[in-house]
């Protein structure tokens, strides 16, 4: 039988780490890209080989991809630049589309190649009016979509399915939000968590948003590197939540003080908007138009297909909630 080994970039996030622990723990061979001098590097596992680089560095991804050709290897690709500025940025855009466009050229070019799995974004997904629940596409496009980050998931993910079209074993997994425990760069719900814990949010937008834990998150990337079917797409969403819902979960599980207050949408909006417009020039304003989209938006993603042919699962809220509150404890985000 021939060797094998899962080449992991991203590999210091939230997704791709706790991605790489789950492959350690099944056995797995695994090689795992991190910028160089990352800090959360030492949260990679050590049975992981690190390669330093990034995706805009070729000599970097040559040494990533140099495996021995007795060993067949796997791209599992998470690696991006996620940001919530809608306005455009080169960054975002050499990263997501011109880095992923060098996985491709390494993957095409070495005949050791078996698959790859792209990770997408639920963002670049046509949304529907609310009611509806939105499934997967089998064509993207920038048009219609409001924020640089979704823009380029789209462009990156019609590349990677134009390459399978043409032979390549590759297929598409698209999360939606994510929670849950070990996010050690602590990112935006983690804060946003913290910030009800600790009594930092006095007032809420009333929407919804769609959050899934890491581990089925890094579950079903796994499942599509096993079972996905090469030039598929496939929805890893869980069951949308009201922002309602999930802060009085927070409150139960961390006996915190609840919030009352929550924005109706048009007064969210008219906020956001005088925020944004009299936001001194180079400030953040604290509430964005997009963000408020983002909340009132249609947040129903249909995860049936990867049910059906991955064996994709998500557990309940009140699980994630639970284990994450617990993590934060333990590394001092909030009070034990």
């Amino acid at each position: 039988m021939k060797k094998r080994i899962y080449l992991v970039t991203g590999a210091a996030g939230f997704l791709g780490g706790t991605v790489c622990r789950q492959l350690v723990e099944r056995g797995e061979t695994v090689r795992a890209l991190v910028l160089p001098g990352d800090k959360a590097m030492k949260y990679v596992p050590e049975e992981a080989q690190i390669v330093e680089g990034n995706l805009t560095d070729i000599p970097s991804l040559e040494r990533f991809f140099d495996v021995p050709d007795d060993t067949e290897f796997i791209v599992l690709h998470i690696a991006s630049i996620v940001t919530v500025n809608p306005e455009y940025n080169p960054k975002v855009y050499d990263v997501n589309v011109g880095g992923t466009l060098n996985i491709l050229d390494q993957c095409r070019k070495r005949k050791n190649f078996l698959k790859m799995v792209y990770c997408s974004s639920t963002g670049c997904i046509p949304e529907l009016p609310k009611g509806k629940a939105i499934k997967e596409v089998d064509h993207f496009s920038p048009e219609g979509l409001r924020d640089c980050y979704s823009k380029s998931k789209a462009l990156v993910t019609q590349a990677v399915l134009d390459a399978a079209a043409e032979g390549l074993n590759a297929c598409v997994v698209f999360p939606s939000g994510i929670l849950g425990p070990e996010d050690f760069a602590v990112g935006h719900t983690t804060k946003v968590l913290a910030q009800i814990i600790n009594g930092e949010m006095e007032a809420a937008i009333d929407g919804s948003f769609n959050l899934c834990d890491v581990r089925d998150l890094a579950g079903g990337v796994i499942a599509a590197a096993d079972r996905g079917r090469s030039g598929e797409c496939y929805i890893l969403g869980n069951e949308a939540i009201s922002f309602k819902k999930f802060a009085k979960a927070i409150s139960s599980e961390s006996c915190c003080a609840p919030m009352h207050f929550f924005l109706p949408g048009w007064m969210a909006y008219s906020l956001a908007f005088l925020m944004e417009k009299f936001s001194p020039m180079g400030g953040k304003p604290k509430m964005t138009t997009f963000a408020v989209w983002n909340l009132m938006r249609n947040n129903c993603f249909d995860s049936s297909k990867a049910k059906k042919e991955l064996g994709y699962s998500t557990r309940p809220y009140s699980e994630t909630i639970h284990d994450e509150i617990l993590w934060m404890k333990s590394v001092g985000l909030i009070p034990a």
